[in-house]
């Protein structure tokens, strides 16, 4: 039996960043009530958080609340990294099945997984080698999160799951160069070169690492099926099954913006984990696929970022 959704109070944690505003435009069509907490309740904060839920007694609670960003940002930040989400993430699941929550769903990220784990990375490659150097305090605490709902599970019988979503793009991104991920800031690269009429945009590294690439809604459509669909202690992993050299990624965002100069390689910055294709065949036999191909996610997020140009 799945989970019904409809006439439940559903808690979006971190409803105004990408990954949450995308699930709560999807939730729009469930029949349920959506709670969000506003910037008051730091979710960082046991007796905040507590205190939340306390009050608003959640049916089920989405855990898209992190503290996120790219290479740079993760190596700047490490101590913030690490902290600021583990105490978000505790403070969830703890408070969740405090308050009998009926289900949980906790998002973590692909880069969980072995630097040099086999490709496409099946959800068992977890914890079965040494992490990218670069992101490795982000992705021991979205391990640590994960483990946390078996934990939950095991000891108190709570109907947590998680899911691993591969790099996410879309509207609602962040474009700032000093701690984006590698899709926006291409965008913003080349949307920037061609307002200016410069000849090139320079890309981080060699160009030859492979990146799979997930367009936000196609998330927000597979967390709520999983949501609704899925009661198991294993994580898994919601990604498009598809990757490719952040060189072409890099030629295809140029395509998009319209800017026709050239691509130049800092090779002195560093490339990070060579491949990161995540296998899809868990959620794929369960019935769900992504339906965003990747130039027409592209497309779509360079409209959201010169939305946010104009706004602004």
């Amino acid at each position: 039996m799945g989970y019904e959704l409809a006439g439940k109070r559903v808690y979006v944690a971190g409803h105004k960043g990408m990954v949450g505003s995308a699930i709560v435009r999807r939730l729009a069509s469930e029949g349920c009530d959506i709670l969000t907490s506003n910037r008051s309740t730091d979710l960082r904060e046991q007796s905040a958080v507590r205190d939340w839920f306390a009050e608003n007694r959640p049916d089920a609670v989405i855990v898209a609340a992190a503290k996120v960003g790219g290479i740079l940002a993760n190596d700047s930040y490490p101590a913030e990294f690490l902290y600021d989400n583990l105490m978000i993430e505790a403070n969830l699941v703890e408070a969740a099945y405090r308050n009998e929550a009926e289900k949980l769903l906790f998002l973590g990220s692909s880069c969980i997984y072995p630097k040099m784990a086999p490709q496409p990375i099946s959800e068992d490659a977890l914890l079965t080698g040494p992490l990218e150097p670069t992101n490795q305090w982000y992705a021991i605490a979205k391990i640590t999160g994960v483990k946390l709902c078996q934990a939950y599970r095991r000891q108190y019988g709570c109907d947590f799951i998680s899911a691993m979503p591969t790099n996410l793009y879309g509207p609602g991104d962040n474009f700032d160069l000093a701690n984006s991920h590698v899709l926006p800031a291409l965008i913003r690269k080349a949307h920037e070169a061609k307002e200016a009429g410069v000849g090139s945009i320079e890309i981080w590294g060699t160009g030859l690492p492979r990146r799979e690439f997930l367009h936000v809604d196609d998330l927000a459509d597979g967390a709520v099926f999983l949501l609704k669909e899925y009661s198991g202690e294993s994580h898994v992993n919601l990604g498009s099954g598809e990757d490719l050299p952040i060189i072409e990624l890099a030629r295809i965002v140029c395509d998009v913006v319209g800017f026709d100069g050239k691509i130049t390689k800092d090779i002195s910055k560093p490339d990070g984990t060579p491949r990161k294709l995540m296998s899809g065949d868990k959620l794929a036999k369960m019935g769900w696929a992504p339906k965003i191909g990747l130039r027409i996610g592209i497309a779509d997020a360079y409209r959201a970022f010169l939305a946010g140009v104009r706004k602004n």
